[in-house]
């Protein structure tokens, strides 16, 4: 019986973009169901290694490529791990990734603006190469069947909002993708992909480092124009592709294009790498990596359930996908190959945490991957610029998670700071531009760029020439309670908060004198929302400004906590004054006048609720403020 079921709104969305694409490179299409071919070939093998009870035969695991002229259409074939029913309900039917809709927003505006480029990113990012095919197609069909279970399923699509179900008893283990091939059309990029030819040089082009065999039209003796030798049929047994693991080969071997399109499978981008790693351990344990950082951030950087890790193969042989166990998240963003020596091939994620050998491939990991970005930056800035836009805040996440490699995380960093307003500096730059009696590199935290560098606490630090770093991440908030210095032993210099702690900037060893009682009147007024009243040396042209105590959590960090549902004991700070601003003199003045006077209470309230705007906080009674305010504004018009 066949069953006729819809697309999930958003798979359908997606297949009508793929439809529609613009994207000329349409041969990838082919490269993506070939991708996927391999991972259900990885995926049977290594079930094998777990299941002795599977009883499939796994001595003969490759991929078929048949093409048919007549009927134009194009069949890709694996005698993989194959699919269930609900398998394929769930893997084509629906996409069920976090943050579709965003990304669908942001995929139709690209293509409407007919940004190749953004959308070849934008598709790629969702990982689901099946739905590439009808780039090509007017029509698809799919046969799978399972390892291990009775009967299989076809399935097939005009995308067009539905797809077909129906059962199959007799269907063969694994995955076959009939793709029935729109007309040729040069325009639109569409090639002759029943052409044995155009599908060869397709694979040699994108496919050629695929572990397993890809066999085209095996049996038919068909001979293939544009071969090495041209005369001879195509053999049933012959691989076009040279499965040749890239990282085992000589490096003068390999090109770029290999690397990227290498990098293109393991990652599901579309786009090139920003940098190619490559790098052998040797010793008491070998091994050998190859690793890509990304041109762009991919779409789940900042997802909870994101997955990360890298491809663990132990002797060339693929053993996990996403090895957790081999990269930090701070470094998620990572994406290649490491094949081990001398691992167990039925290793579990479990013990692979536990692993003595993963632990220390992970520290020469990090460590290199570290070294990359750091000498990146010196050397090549334009590639580090897009790495930072793209991948820098969730580096910095490493601060609060890698004590071990913290300096070396700093190190690789640049931060936004009140010397270029265009250009972040290095930490090592800043300790080299600072001033004789400066012994501290001082932040301030916020929102925003333009919040922070409005902040009053800045005045007296800019009057005195001291450059101030200007962090405006979330995360930010965070590391600079958990790193307290750059560098280490007698070289380290301390990080200091411009909004923290009693700082000391004047010039003049006179303290200003006649404040003692506004400041001990203003102190019990205030009782339920500061501290102390004191008066300040960081304030220059602003009257007031608030300061918490060494160490305290910072307001946008309580604020956040608290909209994430904890418990945070309310933290009163320090208000302090500018002793030489009219307003606050002003204030003194009235209230040795007038010490009961209710408009001078009102406005020692406006003082710090004007504090607590001017640092971009939120006040607890906005309309309570306006009436202060008003009364204010009217005494003085009066």
């Amino acid at each position: 019986m066949t069953e006729t079921i819809e697309f999930q709104a958003e798979a359908r969305q997606l297949l009508q973009l793929m439809i529609h694409s613009i994207y000329s490179d349409k041969d990838v299409f082919l490269r993506e169901l070939i991708s996927n071919a391999s991972d259900a070939l990885d995926k049977l093998r290594m079930e094998s290694y777990r299941d002795k009870d599977l009883g499939v035969d796994t001595s003969d695991l490759h991929v078929e490529l048949r093409t048919d002229a007549t009927n134009r259409s194009l069949t890709i074939t694996d005698n993989g791990i194959g699919m269930s029913r609900d398998d394929v309900v769930s893997l084509i039917g629906t996409i069920a990734k976090s943050g579709t809709a965003e990304t669908l927003a942001k995929l139709r505006d690209a293509q409407a603006a007919g940004s190749e480029e953004v959308t070849a990113e934008l598709i790629g990012q969702f990982g689901i190469g099946f739905y590439s095919s009808f780039m090509v197609a007017d029509r698809v069909e799919m046969t799978t069947r399972r390892a291990g279970t009775e009967g299989g399923v076809h399935w097939e699509s005009a995308g067009e909002g539905t797809y077909e179900l129906s059962e199959v008893p007799d269907a063969p283990q694994g995955t076959s993708i009939t793709v029935h091939l729109k007309a040729e059309d040069a325009e639109d990029a569409l090639h002759d992909y029943a052409d044995p030819a155009v599908v060869k040089r397709i694979v040699k082009r994108y496919s050629d480092f695929i572990t397993w065999p890809i066999l085209l039209n095996p049996g038919d003796g068909t001979v293939v124009e544009g071969a090495e030798e041209e005369s001879e049929p195509e053999s049933s047994n012959e691989p076009i592709n040279s499965r040749k693991a890239l990282w085992a080969r000589p490096r003068s071997e390999v090109t770029d294009e290999e690397y990227a399109e290498f990098y293109r499978h393991v990652s599901h981008d579309w786009q090139e790498p920003l940098e190619t790693m490559r790098f052998t351990g040797e010793g008491t344990f070998e091994y050998q990596a190859l690793l890509f950082l990304p041109s762009h951030a991919p779409m789940d950087l900042y997802y909870r359930d994101a997955k990360r890790g890298v491809q663990l193969y132990v002797k060339r042989v693929f053993v996990m996908e996403d090895c957790e166990a081999l990269v930090p998240e701070y470094l998620r963003f990572v994406k290649g190959v490491v094949d081990a020596q001398d691992l167990s091939l039925n290793v579990s994620r479990e013990i692979l945490q536990q692993d003595r050998q993963i632990q220390l491939i992970r520290k020469r990991l990090v460590k290199r991957v570290l070294q990359t970005i750091t000498t990146m930056r010196g050397e090549s800035p334009e590639k580090y610029d897009t790495f930072w836009s793209e991948c820098g805040r969730a580096l910095k996440e490493g601060l609060l998670t890698d004590a071990e490699n913290a300096q070396a995380v700093l190190e690789a960093s640049v931060f936004p700071s009140t010397h270029d307003p265009e250009k972040p500096t290095t930490l090592a730059d800043y300790v080299a531009r600072m001033p004789e009696g400066q012994e501290s590199i001082y932040y301030v935290t916020g929102d925003s760029r333009a919040s922070v560098e409005n902040s009053p606490h800045l005045e007296a630090f800019r009057a005195k020439g001291y450059e101030v770093l200007l962090l405006t991440d979330q995360v930010d908030e965070v590391w600079v309670g958990v790193v307290p210095s750059y560098g280490t032993g007698d070289d380290a210099t301390p990080f200091a908060s411009v909004s923290q702690g009693d700082v000391d900037l004047s010039d003049s060893a006179d303290k200003p004198e006649g404040f003692d009682d506004l400041l001990s009147w203003m102190t019990t007024t205030l009782a339920d929302d500061v501290a102390e009243v004191r008066l300040s040396t960081r304030l220059t042209t602003s009257p007031a400004c608030l300061v918490g105590e060494v160490g305290a959590i910072p307001p946008q960090l309580e604020q956040m906590m608290r909209q994430m549902g904890q418990e945070i004991p309310v933290q009163k700070r320090t208000l302090e004054l500018n002793p030489g601003h009219p307003l606050v003199e002003n204030l003194r003045a009235a209230h040795e006048a007038k010490p009961d006077d209710a408009g001078v209470a009102e406005t020692a309230s406006l003082l710090y609720d004007m504090a607590l705007i001017a640092e971009g906080g939120e006040l607890k009674e906005p309309s309570a403020f306006v009436g202060k305010l008003a009364q204010r504004l009217a005494a003085t018009l009066s």
